[in-house]
C-alpha cells in the first residue's frame, strides 16, 4: 500500500508516499488497463481536479449481474458507484465492468459513510485491479472497501446531468 491512512500518517516527508506511488504506477503502466491507469495517475489523488473523489459523498453503490445464454445463466458482476463531488457541483461515477471479489466493511453506518478519504489503485499478482477505499466515517468508525475488478472507469458530470 502506498497512499492510504497508514502510509500518509506515518510521519516524515508527507510527499514520500505519493512519490512511491507514482513510481509504482510508472513501473506497472503496461500492466494496468488504460482507464484504470488514467484514473490512478490523474484525478484519483489530485485534489485540485474536480473529478478527484477525495471528500466526495456516496450517493449510491449498485451491483449489476448482466446475463447471457438461453437460461440467462452466464453471468458476471459489475459495480457502479455514484458520488457527489467535494464541491457539490459534480457527480462522479465509478464503473467496475467485471468484479471478481469485494469487501465492504463499516463498523457503524448510521450516519452514512461520511467523506471518501483516501484510495489507491494497484494490481494483484493475477493482474486484476485492486481499488482500496477508506471512508472517513463517524469518529472511530471508518469504513473500508476493497474491490478486485477487471478495470475501473471514471465519469464526471455536472449535478443533475447524470
Amino acid at each position: 500500500m502506498y497512499v492510504l491512512t497508514e502510509q500518509l500518517h506515518a510521519g516524515g516527508d508527507p510527499s514520500l508516499p505519493f512519490k512511491r506511488y507514482g513510481k509504482y504506477l510508472e513501473r506497472n503502466k503496461d500492466r494496468f488497463p488504460a482507464s484504470a491507469f488514467k484514473l490512478a495517475s490523474g484525478p484519483l489523488l489530485n485534489t485540485a481536479d474536480r473529478r478527484c473523489p477525495h471528500d466526495a459523498w456516496l450517493e449510491w453503490a449498485r451491483f449489476e449481474e448482466p446475463a447471457k445464454g438461453a437460461r440467462r445463466h452466464i453471468r458476471h458482476l459489475s459495480l457502479r458507484v455514484r458520488l457527489l463531488g467535494a464541491g457539490h457541483d459534480r457527480q462522479l461515477e465509478l464503473f467496475y465492468p467485471k468484479v471478481y471479489s469485494y469487501s465492504m466493511a463499516s463498523p457503524s453506518s448510521s450516519g452514512g459513510h461520511y467523506d471518501w478519504r483516501y484510495s489507491e489503485l494497484r494490481l494483484n499478482k493475477a493482474g486484476n485491479v485492486l481499488h482500496e477505499i477508506e471512508w472517513a466515517g463517524a469518529p472511530g468508525h471508518n469504513a473500508t472497501w476493497l474491490i478486485e475488478a477487471s478495470d475501473v472507469r471514471l465519469r464526471s458530470l455536472p449535478v443533475g446531468a447524470a
